[in-house]
């Protein structure tokens, strides 16, 4: 399980958290909110533990029978909240697994923990159903909302829970956990530390990626030869990406980096601060043919690539329409 040492970043957080412990100030409702793999689920497993810890410190001690049954995951006392449906928990899942069983008392620790992960997808009636308990929730009570958009929560739940907002970790404190505890090379390092925008959890799933590299190959290749292709190599191209539907925001990102680069390198001729330095050239080239506003067209496109494809719009249109974009300025 490890301790709140371990945890790169988020210290008001955890500062928060301890000093909630130590002076038992421990709120009946807590919302974590963050982007996907910026640690929720990690500190809210460390909190449970602690709350539980036999020795009560403000860190758990990883050796007592309930650190090590939270740790197994068997804890009687922690409830991770599950859902059958995919894309919504509903209001039989939070009375079946929450109200059901809250006016039970703790097993054999001073708290009943109950953590709901992806607590924004709770259907209206769910979250109705929740607020009930949260209202009037029982002394040993504790119930976590992990989320990624605490805005879709209904406005009385929100107004009864202790908002935690998880921020964007520093590119320095991500780079020196890849290259010191992973021991990925610095130049690997940097590069993911790019793409994961202040996101620990990216960073250390592009890391451990074993299509990143490939990825970041093909995009290059068709970055650096866009400006020549006919458009019958564009739809060939778009046909080759077909295969990394799954990672496309990756794809979309290394392009979005790329562009950056060339407009950062534009305005400022500061090779320091480019990504992609292996491609100083191919940056510096593109740099002087491409216009401010025609860099600018390409990162709004990219950004509409994206809200397309999560609208489900069709995958080839929208990519040969970017790609006709970018090939265009």
């Amino acid at each position: 399980m490890g301790s709140f040492k371990d945890v790169v970043g988020h210290k008001d957080i955890i500062k928060y958290i301890g000093n909630a412990i130590r002076e038992d100030q421990v709120s009946h409702a807590y919302i974590m909110n963050g982007a996907r793999g910026s640690g929720k689920k990690l500190l809210a497993n460390l909190f449970a533990t602690t709350l539980l810890c036999e020795k009560g410190g403000p860190d758990p001690c990883n050796e007592c029978h309930s650190c090590r049954q939270a740790e197994s995951g068997n804890h009687p006392d922690i409830i991770r909240v599950t859902h059958e449906k995919p894309n919504s928990i509903s209001v039989d899942d939070i009375r079946e697994q929450i109200n059901n069983t809250i006016m039970i008392k703790p097993y054999q620790g001073p708290y009943k923990i109950y953590i709901i992960d992806h607590a924004d997808i709770m259907t209206p009636q769910a979250q109705n159903a929740l607020l009930k308990t949260i209202e009037e929730p029982p002394k040993y009570a504790v119930i976590m909302l992990l989320t990624e958009n605490a805005e879709t929560l209904l406005p009385t739940i929100t107004s009864r829970c202790v908002m935690l907002k998880l921020r964007y970790i520093k590119d320095t404190l991500i780079k020196k956990y890849l290259m010191e505890t992973m021991e990925i090379p610095d130049y690997k390092a940097e590069i993911c530390t790019a793409f994961a925008q202040g996101n620990m959890g990216r960073a250390i799933m592009l890391a451990n990626s074993e299509h990143f590299n490939e990825i970041r190959d093909e995009a290059i290749q068709l970055l650096k030869y866009i400006h020549e292709m006919e458009l019958s190599e564009i739809v060939q191209a778009v046909s080759r990406i077909t295969k990394y539907k799954l990672e496309i925001t990756d794809y979309l990102d290394i392009i979005m980096i790329w562009y950056r680069d060339i407009l950062l390198y534009k305005a400022t001729k500061d090779i320091d601060k480019v990504v992609f330095k292996d491609q100083i050239n191919y940056i510096k080239e593109q740099a002087k043919k491409s216009s401010y506003e025609g860099i600018q067209l390409i990162l709004e496109s990219l950004e509409k690539a994206k809200a397309r494809l999560k609208a489900n719009v069709n995958f080839d249109l929208v990519m040969e329409l970017l790609f006709l974009t970018i090939k265009e300025n």
